[in-house]
């Protein structure tokens, strides 16, 4: 198996993504391909590690040489169609060409959607691909769809991303009949917008033809109740919901830790309750659970954070293993291919 990995995509590229590929490559089977300029990527191991190429730290890294890097402030279409030798593009272009089994990036939001449709090609059936973030939740996971990439959706769309969630989540994790929810601000029926209230009957109408179990609206604070296996939305509001989630975890994190080393009374008394604080810590770390993998395109392709350190780069590269492994794509081309003989069949 090899894993190419988007060596100049985010916040912190390379040295985040060099140093994660480095810490994961040893709890992964598979080969690592960071994709980037070659003389910058060794210049900066060099510097970290003290070698003078990224072989030399183990015969399953290597590096695909590129000129170009696509910027957070790129336009996605001009960007994939005059970036011919960005990281991206060269990295999309490998994947379809069967040059690796799953592809990683932590750039450009809108160019990583462009390019795996453009360039990899949507599954049959599916109008737009989406990205499924993993979430903690109450004794579970919760699975955010979309998480970013389409800010305007039809409740076609909103559909479609219900029918995959419940495929992935059935298939990869063996979650028996998903319980899916829509994202509102309400639990009735007639609460939202237009996009929720006709995407709210939309699935009223066809989650029993289309093996949706579809249980209503969900307000934000019960999302991570457990008793909701997924969330559907659209990617503007998804996005901004995963952001605020990260950004309490975040919160919580620093003032527990100031409450607890605040005097020492608080020192002393925090020392029995470690085990169990670090169980919880690492039980809210978004980290732990990576990147989001692109529902609907033909092949695995996976964002990373834009803000990765070198920690979520180690984890989405293991993640991406297991994706591959689990056989997510195939599975939900398998899926969709049925639905689409079904609709063949009815006309």
């Amino acid at each position: 198996m090899r894993i190419l990995l988007d060596a100049m995509g985010g916040d912190n590229a390379p040295d985040a993504n060099i140093k994660g590929a480095v810490k994961a490559i040893n709890q992964v089977e598979a080969e690592v391909v960071l994709i980037g300029n070659k003389d910058v990527i060794n210049s900066r191991v060099k510097e970290l590690f003290g070698k003078n190429d990224i072989s030399e730290i183990s015969d399953r890294l290597s590096i695909k040489h590129t000129t170009e890097t696509i910027e957070m402030e790129d336009i996605p279409t001009q960007a994939i169609k005059h970036k011919k030798d960005s990281s991206m593009v060269v990295g999309f272009n490998m994947l379809k060409n069967d040059e690796g089994d799953v592809f990683i990036s932590a750039g450009n939001s809108g160019a990583l959607l462009t390019g795996a449709t453009l360039l990899v090609g949507r599954i049959k059936g599916i109008d737009r691909p989406a990205m499924a973030g993993i979430l903690p939740a109450y004794k579970s996971r919760l699975l955010l769809i979309d998480s970013g990439a389409n800010t305007n959706c039809k409740p076609l769309n909103l559909l479609q991303f219900a029918q995959m969630a419940t495929i992935y989540l059935s298939n990869t994790f063996g979650v028996k009949s998903p319980r899916i929810g829509l994202l509102n601000i309400g639990t009735e029926e007639t609460k939202g917008n237009e996009l929720t209230k006709e995407t709210y009957k939309l699935l009223k109408e066809k989650s029993e033809e289309l093996n949706i179990n579809f249980i209503g609206n969900v307000e934000g604070r019960d999302a991570f109740s457990g008793e909701v296996d997924a969330i559907v939305t659209d990617g503007f509001t998804g996005n901004v919901f995963l952001k605020a989630v990260e950004g309490l975890g975040k919160f919580v994190k620093v003032s527990l830790t100031e409450s607890l080393k605040k005097n020492m009374i608080s020192k002393l008394a925090a020392v029995p309750s470690l085990p169990a604080i670090k169980r919880f810590a690492k039980t809210c770390d978004y980290k732990e659970y990576g990147g989001a993998l692109f529902l609907g395109v033909k092949k695995p392709v996976v964002k990373a954070h834009g803000s990765s350190d070198e920690k979520l780069f180690e984890y989405t590269i293991k993640q991406a293993e297991q994706f591959v492994k689990n056989k997510a794509v195939d599975r939900m081309i398998e899926e969709f291919e049925k639905i689409n003989i079904k609709k063949e069949i009815i006309k």
